[in-house]
């Protein structure tokens, strides 16, 4: 049977709907919770490797305080990690749930555009962990190295997460310039008109993001960013709404 348009059904067609496709959802993230907790020695070995990489041999290693510390901690690396690995399978069932309601001009870039958007995100993540967190920990280890190294496990998770989170929602930034553009707000010519600012503030940012004081490791980090906003300029250029032409009256 043909799926019901989304304008045609009913306030519990809609609701059973959104229900099916959250239940599918929840059920995918199950299930990627559950081959995260039995690979976590892997995972975690993945996420320590950046701030091992630096430390003597018989520093290497992780301290807690409390006796839950490093249960809770394991629990939150396995969802934040399921919720990665699920990603595709939720952002299907978005699309499963939204695309009906959408116009057939619509739904040609709904599925990229959410495509997008997590790719994007992914490469953010995936430049902090091999680009920015390992220069971030040697500018942090020379300069605390008279002292002695006892950091705990969820000292050591909020800093990594902080950074990951912060640098890929910061690739969303051409992401962000298309939604914009779509909505009318900015153009092509006044992007490029705000390029000295947009360098300005990638520096700013990345001085937010990377509070080392390190010129190397801030460059490093708003390097990207302007070429994101490059690559944001581009896009607006080619989405930006056309102006429809002036109908001549007629004589």
């Amino acid at each position: 049977m043909a799926k019901t348009p989304r304008g045609e059904m009913t306030f519990l067609e809609h609701f059973e709907d959104l229900r099916r496709c959250l239940y599918r959802a929840v059920l995918g993230v199950i299930v990627t919770f559950a081959a995260c907790t039995y690979y976590l020695p892997e995972i975690m070995k993945f996420l320590v490797a950046p701030y091992f990489r630096y430390l003597p041999q018989g520093q290497q290693s992780l301290a807690y305080t409390e006796i839950t510390e490093v249960f809770f901690l394991y629990m939150k690396v396995a969802f934040v990690g399921s919720l990665f690995a699920a990603a595709p399978w939720i952002f299907y069932q978005l699309w499963v749930f939204i695309s009906p309601g959408l116009r057939p001009q619509e739904r040609r870039y709904a599925l990229p555009f959410i495509l997008g958007t997590s790719a994007f995100f992914m490469a953010g993540m995936a430049f902090c962990y091999y680009a920015v967190l390992p220069y971030t920990f040697k500018f942090f280890f020379e300069f605390n190295k008279q002292f002695t190294n006892i950091v705990t496990v969820s000292n050591f998770w909020d800093f990594e997460m902080k950074f990951l989170l912060g640098i890929g929602l910061t690739f969303e930034t051409p992401i962000l310039i298309l939604f914009l553009t779509r909505l009318g707000l900015v153009t092509p010519k006044f992007l490029l008109k705000k390029f000295k600012w947009a360098v300005l503030l990638a520096f700013v940012a990345s001085a937010i993001i990377t509070p080392s004081g390190d010129p190397v490791n801030q460059t490093i980090v708003a390097v990207p960013i302007i070429v994101l906003y490059a690559i944001g300029v581009g896009i607006s250029f080619l989405f930006q709404k056309r102006q429809e032409p002036e109908q001549k009256p007629s004589a």
